[in-house]
């Protein structure tokens, strides 16, 4: 065995020991094209589907963190489309200014310690909602988020699973931060030239295993497991290996043929792991335009928001795409969007 070889399998049996199991297989990319175009885009997977529908909240709603005593208020500056797990929950979003926060698995994420059981808390549930409400940059979260004066947790969900989860952050400028907290620490990281995130494990040791392979190249070889590092390793050298483009509709094309390439075939099985998780859907957020994508895998098509052209002015209805209702939409899909009260959170 050559040293190369030798080495690549040293490394693989590494990423094998630190690999999580494939019960939550949830990946992210950031395409960047020409003339400020910037795609997000991330796949949402998991052992049994989880019904997620659109909402867009108009700006001037007041909202509140938690039920929980302490809570604190706050008044929506900008309005946003929301993906709402089990119309309880945000799972991710996109508001007005073209900032975008998507939340993944990450098993290794324990929000709190003894120095932030008594700041005011913060429900995950609306969590990624409040950033959204409140800012138009990255740079603006992250000041928000540096303060952490607050405490967060939430509900359980499908049959008692906790949340842990970390958090990709992108604006209309390009701009990216990494959020995860470690034991109750929050730690912020700039991604820099990297443009792909998973789950586990946490983002400085993810760093090294994307390092590794970017010294090998890719051309010739990449891992090809559905297991969390590899799924990164995939999708940060084809989003660097992509032709770089202006015209909107082409980059969001090529954002999900690298997404799809990452996820998890529906239906997939392995032996002896009962709860290997499929692509649910996928989503595309046009930072430039505003639109946000929806791709439910078992739809024979996607289908957008066009956020610039919702009532977004304070005192404006919510309104709700079902997506169990909608389910042969395809293009731009404003007119599925019907009036309606707003989601309750899960506390």
């Amino acid at each position: 065995m050559n040293t190369l070889k030798a080495t690549a399998l040293a490394c693989t049996l590494g990423i094998a020991a630190i690999s999580t199991p494939f019960s939550d297989a949830c990946s992210r990319i950031l395409y960047k094209g020409l003339d400020s175009t910037f795609i997000v885009g991330r796949s949402l997977d998991w052992k049994s589907p989880i019904p997620t529908n659109l909402y867009v909240y108009p700006a001037g709603m007041t909202k509140k963190s938690s039920d929980k005593e302490g809570a604190f208020s706050w008044t929506s500056k900008y309005g946003a489309v929301y993906a709402v797990g089990y119309d309880g929950g945000i799972t991710e979003g996109m508001n007005e200014k073209g900032l975008v926060i998507n939340g993944l698995f990450c098993k290794g994420t324990i929000y709190n310690n003894p120095e932030t059981n008594g700041r005011p808390p913060l429900s995950l549930s609306v969590f990624i909602g409040w950033l959204l409400d409140m800012n138009s940059t990255t740079d603006e979260v992250v000041a928000v988020l540096k303060k952490h004066d607050f405490s967060i947790g939430g509900a359980t969900f499908d049959g008692g699973t906790t949340s842990t989860l970390h958090w990709g952050i992108t604006d209309a400028s390009g701009k990216s931060a990494i959020l995860e907290f470690d034991n109750g620490t929050l730690n912020i990281y700039d991604p820099g030239d990297y443009l792909a995130m998973t789950n586990d494990p946490q983002w400085p040791k993810m760093t090294a295993i994307l390092d590794y392979w970017n010294n090998i190249g890719g051309s010739h070889m990449l891992p090809g497991t559905v297991s969390s590092p590899d799924r990164c390793v995939r999708a940060n050298y084809f989003a660097h290996h992509v032709e770089a483009v202006a015209d909107s509709d082409l980059a969001v094309s090529i954002a999900r043929s690298i997404l799809v390439n990452v996820c998890v075939p529906y239906t997939y099985l392995i032996q002896g792991e009962p709860n290997i998780s499929s692509t649910q859907w996928r989503s595309y957020a046009d930072l430039k335009n505003c639109r946000y994508y929806f791709d439910i895998v078992t739809n024979p098509g996607y289908y957008y928001i066009d956020l610039t052209k919702c009532n977004l002015k304070k005192g404006s209805p919510v309104m709700k795409l079902d997506t169990t209702k909608e389910t042969h939409l395809i293009g731009e899909a404003n007119h599925a969007l019907k009036a309606s009260e707003p989601f309750t959170p899960m506390y």
